[in-house]
């Protein structure tokens, strides 16, 4: 199963936002990697190197490499309705991204390994594959065996209220995706339209 398994505090750096983990190095260093990130004059970005900057940035955000990425981008092509939205909406309804809304895991990193461990249920049966594309009404619970572990349960945290677009009750370990989120509900700092951009070349 293909992932990026790379140094995450450098990725936040290059980007200079914590889309890796809680960013909490960028305090203490939010230079550019690199020897010579502090000192080196950067050039201004050109138009290319802008609209491929926001696709990697979405890429690392989500855990997707490229050609999923692709594909994913190629179907939002295909549905009714503006494809940058689209992209977006597609990639918030991942399996291993709505498990980490709904507060059941710490980052998306943490969701992809609970969902790749067959610890999620997803209607009823267990779905270990972190792509899965949910749909509006599914039900998400925790597998019966798993709910137990300490291991899982200790890291439950709240659901942040501006996710209306899902539903979860740690008492019943049972969440539901109610419906795909508008735009303006995603919190995520990604400029879509320069990947449509980039992908229309």
């Amino acid at each position: 199963m293909a992932r990026y398994t790379g140094p995450k505090t450098k990725i936040s750096r290059i980007f200079g936002e914590p889309i890796l983990g809680n960013g909490k190095w960028l305090t203490k260093n939010s230079n550019p990697p690199g020897m010579h990130g502090d000192k080196r004059r950067r050039k201004t970005l050109g138009e290319y190197a802008l609209q491929l900057r926001e696709k990697q940035k979405a890429k690392y955000t989500y855990g997707v490499l490229e050609k999923q990425f692709r594909k994913t981008f190629e179907e939002a092509a295909r549905l009714k309705g503006v494809t940058g939205e689209n992209l977006i909406k597609l990639l918030e309804a991942r399996l291993d991204n709505t498990v980490f809304r709904m507060g059941i895991a710490p980052s998306r990193p943490a969701a992809r390994q609970l969902v790749s461990h067959k610890h999620i249920e997803v209607n009823g049966e267990v779905v270990n594959v972190p792509s899965f594309q949910m749909k509006a009404g599914d039900v998400i619970t925790i597998r019966e065996g798993s709910r137990e572990r300490s291991s899982i349960t200790s890291v439950f945290r709240p659901k942040n209220p501006k996710f209306s677009w899902i539903d979860w009750s740690e008492t019943e370990m049972k969440g539901t995706f109610i419906t795909y989120p508008e735009r303006e509900s995603v919190p995520e700092n990604i400029k879509e339209q320069l990947i449509v951009e980039l992908y229309s070349k």
